[in-house]
């Protein structure tokens, strides 16, 4: 799920007439007057430049996040338009902000301020060009791409499908034949994308060269702390640890889907048909769940029906996820966050319902805005969402520029973290159920999570891959999606179900494609969420299976976790994640502890059949 940054949200570079003037707003060195030369640029000018742009985005950013909070709630045209003038606004400073910064590469500065002026620098998605016209050329192919995604839909036997419509078929629908038309439907809609996202690709490498970087690939992996080819290389070396788990997770669902359909539609030593997943992009499986679950895994219980029967409305449902981290020592959430969220669906006005996290002021004004169900799955999404709030409250005393989370997978893997300990052991403890089920009982609960957790990872880890490659050149224009379909071979085992052109545009039909949405930052929260788990469940002093633990009511958990969020994005990542784990490695072994009964289990079910791809 989402939450809302109230700093440095991920921006695309918009243009903006006249963004040499800036001068006016943020202090520069002052030019020679005789000779009309810039003057030396010191350190001096490098922390007045610092603490202005922080002083200005502060105000910034309250502003945006008011009137972006204001649309999501109120969706009319006037509030649509309010929220767009100040977000170009903000993005206009932004871009001129990250241009100024690159001035001070070559001064010798001290760590702080160093790291302020990276942030800043790489604080963009698109950089744009030194170029007025390109700039608005650049604005309005991001702004057409967008809306060529938001609008699309596909015509079948005479009724108009939305994207919601389809994925929802995807879900349900079990005809092969019916599912193939759906798919290859939506990826008609991707097709037109093509000559926009080549000229795009072309229009941000000039501006992230401008900003000293090879190609946009290499500016957005410099994000991380380390050498870009070294992240690179780091999230292969990831992958390599979990790959086992999932080639066994891949090789069962293959079985099992080829008993659904017949091994004349799901070979069974080839990669898996994308349309039989259950999912529009194959990235995630749990819908297919009642094809592929162990026999007699029923944990005994029904979360929705049980939050029913004790009287949990959306408000007490989260109040119930407040407690979880009182429980570990956090402050109770404010006053405002119950009197400004948005926790039902109103009546009386249309509303953004997709759950989020908001920050609106970088102190104390935090809140959630969900349309709350009354499900178990719902309930799961709001200690998420809670942990958003905890973190983004927890980091409110770093300077502006620090208010985020050590990397971008950080913030989501801190929300789905609390998100595992939402176990049988923590229901009963709660009071929502009578007994823990047997160990026998935790296949199935696995198995869900393993359907959307680990077969997420490949799809994770390949989107950036396919456009670094892109951006680097290493992949020209007609092989966009010869080389998009390579890698979800190569990662994934899956196959496009019907033959695709070679002018097609696959990867347009993902939103993260024409919406500019870094990827890798999904990757790493999947692999973070159980590193985290199982290192604060060891200091909770847990001593059973990490896929029983709760960290419900540990204090011990509590104060490592609230060290890292108070330390935002002040240090690099691998100092952060060292507070709560002991390691400044990333290590995706966790997920291979949290799933060892399953992967136990498939192991013995896989005997006889053939696996890989």
């Amino acid at each position: 799920m989402a939450y809302q940054k109230s700093l440095l949200a991920v921006v695309v570079a918009l243009a903006m007439a006249g963004c040499q003037d800036d001068a006016k707003q943020t202090q520069q060195p002052q030019a020679d007057a005789q000779q009309g030369a810039p003057a030396a640029l010191t350190v001096a000018d490098a922390k007045t430049f610092v603490t202005d742009a922080e002083k200005e985005l502060t105000q910034l950013y309250k502003e945006a996040n008011r009137a972006e909070w204001i649309y999501a709630n109120f969706i009319t045209e006037d509030t649509a338009s309010l929220a767009a003038d100040v977000n170009e606004k903000l993005t206009a400073r932004i871009v001129a902000l990250a241009s100024q910064a690159a001035r001070f590469d070559a001064l010798e500065l001290d760590p702080v301020t160093r790291r302020k002026l990276d942030k800043l620098k790489l604080s963009l998605v698109l950089p744009a060009p030194q170029d007025e016209a390109k700039t608005a050329e650049l604005a309005k192919i991001t702004a057409d791409l967008s809306g060529m995604y938001g609008k699309g839909k596909f015509e079948l036997d005479g009724k108009e499908l939305t994207l919601r419509d389809m994925e929802l078929m995807m879900a349900e629908q079990r005809d092969p034949e019916l599912l193939k038309t759906i798919w290859s439907g939506w990826r008609e809609v991707a097709k037109p994308m093509k000559p926009l996202y080549e000229r795009e690709v072309a229009l941000a490498n000039e501006g992230a060269k401008a900003l000293g970087y090879q190609d946009l690939g290499q500016y957005w992996r410099a994000k991380y702390d380390m050498e870009p080819d070294a992240f690179a290389t780091e999230l292969d070396r990831l992958w390599g640890q979990v790959k086992p788990l999932y080639d066994a997770l891949h090789c069962h669902v293959r079985a099992k889907l080829g008993e659904q359909y017949g091994e004349e539609v799901v070979p069974q030593d080839k990669p898996i048909p994308a349309h039989l997943l259950g999912n529009m992009w194959a990235q995630s499986w749990g819908n297919i769940y009642p094809l592929v679950a162990p026999g007699a895994a029923d944990p005994g219980y029904d979360l929705t029906e049980q939050l029913k029967a004790h009287g949990y409305t959306p408000k007490k449902m989260v109040k119930g996820a407040e407690n979880f981290f009182t429980s570990l020592g956090f402050e109770p959430l404010p006053d405002t966050f119950w009197s400004r969220s948005l926790f039902t669906q109103p009546r009386d006005r249309d509303v953004v319902c997709h759950a989020s996290a908001w920050d609106l002021d970088g102190q104390d004004d935090i809140r959630i805005k969900m349309c709350i169900q009354q499900t178990g799955e719902e309930f799961s999404v709001i200690h998420h969402e809670l942990g958003h709030n905890f973190y983004q409250r927890a980091y409110k005393n770093q300077p502006v520029l620090f208010q985020d989370s050590a990397n971008d997978g950080f913030h989501e893997a801190i929300g789905d973290t609390i998100a595992l300990s939402v176990t049988p052991k923590y229901l009963k403890e709660i009071g929502l159920i009578d007994e823990v089920p047997p160990a026998d009982k935790d296949l199935g609960l696995l198995m869900k999570q393993a359907l959307d957790k680990v077969a997420f990872l490949p799809f994770g880890l390949l989107v950036d891959q396919w456009r670094w490659k892109v951006f680097s050149g290493e992949v020209s224009p007609e092989n966009y999606n010869q080389a998009w379909w390579e890698l979800r071979e190569k990662y994934q085992g899956v196959t496009a179900p019907v033959e695709r052109a070679a002018d097609a545009f696959d990867p347009g039909a993902k939103y993260h494609v024409p919406g500019n949405t870094p990827y890798s930052r999904y990757f790493l929260a999947h692999i973070l969420q159980f590193q985290f788990h199982k290192a604060l469940c060891e200091k909770a002093g847990d001593q059973g299976p990490v896929h029983r633990c709760s960290i419900y009511g540990s204090e011990a958990a509590g104060k490592p976790l609230a060290q890292m969020l108070e330390m935002g994005a002040s240090q690099p990542w691998p100092e952060a994640l060292a507070v709560t784990t002991g390691s400044k490695q990333m290590d995706a072994t966790a997920i291979l502890d949290y799933f060892a009964p399953l992967k136990d289990w498939l192991d013995e079910q896989n005997q006889g059949r053939q696996c890989g791809w």
